[in-house]
C-alpha cells in the first residue's frame, strides 16, 4: 500500500514538472511572437505574480488578511530609486539585492507589531503601519520628492551594457522580460518548496485550527513572523524588479488601493490554491491596462469585477477551471 502510494506521488511529481516546464517554454518563446507592449504587460504580469505568491502565503496558508503590502512592494522600489540616486548604483543586481534587504528589514520590523494578532486585529495594524510609511513618503519632500516621486533610469542587466540608442526601448522590454522570468520561475519552485514542505504544512495548521496547533506544541507566533517576513519580502522583490519598467515611483504605489490590488489578483486567481495567484496576477494587469485604455471610469470597472468574482467564482479563475475538469471527468467516468 505504501509502494502504491508513493509510486502514485511520483507518477504526479513528474507530470506536475512537465507541464511546469512547458509553461516555462512557452512564457519564454512569446516575446518572439508578441509586440514589445504586449512583452511588457507579461512582464508586469509576471512581477504581480511574484507579489501575488507572497500575499498568498499569508492569506491562503497562514489565514491573515494584510492590508499593508503595498508598503513591501513601495519599499522595494523606493529603495532601488535611492540607491541609483544617491549611491549610483546602476547594476540591477545590486538594485535587487539593495530592494530585497530593505524590505526585509521592513518586514521584520511590520512582523514585531503584527505576528500576535489575528483577524480583523491583524488587518488593521498592518493597514495602520502602512500608511506610517505612505504619509512619510509624502511629507519628506526633500528626500523622496512628494506626490512628484522619483524617476529611475534603466539599469544595466547582468554583462549586458547600459542601453541607449535606437531601439533601445525594444531592447530593454526584451531582455528585462527574460530576467522577470528566471526570477519568476526561481520563485515559483522556491514558494511551491516552502508550502509543501513541513512548515508549509505547520502553516496550514494554524490557519484551520490555531487552538489544535498550539495543543500540538506549535510556537504560532513564530511561525506568523516568519509566514509574515517571507510574505513581504517577496512582494518586495515584486516592486524592486517593477519599478525599473516603470520608471518612476511615486506614494501611490505605498497607499491602501495598492495593497487592495494586490489582495484583488489574488481573489481573482484563488487563493485557496497554489497557481491561483499566478494565474491571477497575469489576468489583473491586462484587466487593468485594458480597461484604463478603455475608459475613464476603469475603477468602476474594476470593482464590478472584483463583484462578480466574489459571487460568481468564489474560488477564483483556478477554482472554476478545476471544478468545471473535475465535473467534465466524473461524467466521462459515469459515461
Amino acid at each position: 500500500m505504501i509502494i502504491k502510494i508513493g509510486a502514485i506521488k511520483n507518477v504526479a511529481q513528474s507530470k506536475l514538472f512537465v507541464i511546469s516546464l512547458l509553461i516555462a517554454l512557452v512564457l519564454g518563446a512569446l516575446p518572439f511572437i508578441l509586440g514589445t507592449y504586449q512583452t511588457l504587460l507579461l512582464a508586469y504580469g509576471l512581477i504581480f505574480a511574484i507579489a501575488g505568491l507572497g500575499f498568498n502565503l499569508l492569506l491562503g496558508y497562514t489565514g491573515l488578511l494584510s492590508f499593508g503590502h503595498a508598503a513591501f512592494f513601495g519599499v522595494g522600489a523606493y529603495a532601488v530609486a535611492f540607491a541609483a540616486r544617491d549611491l549610483g548604483i546602476k547594476n540591477m543586481e545590486l538594485l535587487l539585492l539593495t530592494g530585497i534587504l530593505s524590505t526585509f528589514f521592513l518586514s521584520v520590523i511590520f512582523g514585531i507589531f503584527c505576528s500576535g494578532l489575528t483577524r480583523i486585529f491583524f488587518a488593521i495594524m498592518c493597514l495602520a503601519l502602512s500608511q506610517v510609511v505612505w504619509v512619510l513618503s509624502n511629507k519628506l519632500y526633500s528626500i523622496t520628492g512628494g506626490s512628484d516621486g522619483m524617476s529611475v533610469k534603466w539599469p544595466s542587466i547582468l554583462w549586458f551594457d547600459e542601453y541607449s540608442g535606437s531601439g533601445a526601448f525594444h531592447r530593454f522590454i526584451f531582455d528585462y522580460y527574460y530576467y522577470v522570468l528566471v526570477i519568476f520561475c526561481i520563485m515559483v519552485t522556491l514558494m511551491w518548496l516552502l508550502c509543501h514542505s513541513p512548515f508549509g504544512k505547520v502553516l496550514q495548521a494554524i490557519r484551520d485550527n490555531e487552538t489544535r496547533a498550539q495543543f500540538v506544541g506549535i510556537n504560532i507566533k513564530k511561525c506568523r513572523f516568519i509566514s509574515f517576513v517571507i510574505s513581504g519580502s517577496l512582494t518586495g522583490l515584486a516592486g524592486t524588479l517593477w519599478v525599473p519598467l516603470t520608471g518612476h515611483i511615486t506614494p501611490e504605489s505605498l497607499h491602501w488601493p495598492f495593497s487592495g490590488e494586490i489582495l484583488f489578483l489574488t481573489l481573482l486567481g484563488g487563493f485557496q490554491n497554489f497557481s491561483g495567484p499566478i494565474i491571477g496576477g497575469i489576468a489583473f494587469t491586462y484587466l487593468k491596462a485594458y480597461a484604463v485604455a478603455s475608459t475613464p471610469y476603469w475603477q468602476f470597472v474594476l470593482g464590478v469585477a472584483l463583484l462578480l468574482i466574489v459571487i460568481a467564482m468564489p474560488r477564483g479563475i483556478v477554482g472554476l477551471f478545476s471544478s468545471l475538469i473535475a465535473r467534465f471527468t466524473s461524467r466521462s467516468e459515469r459515461g
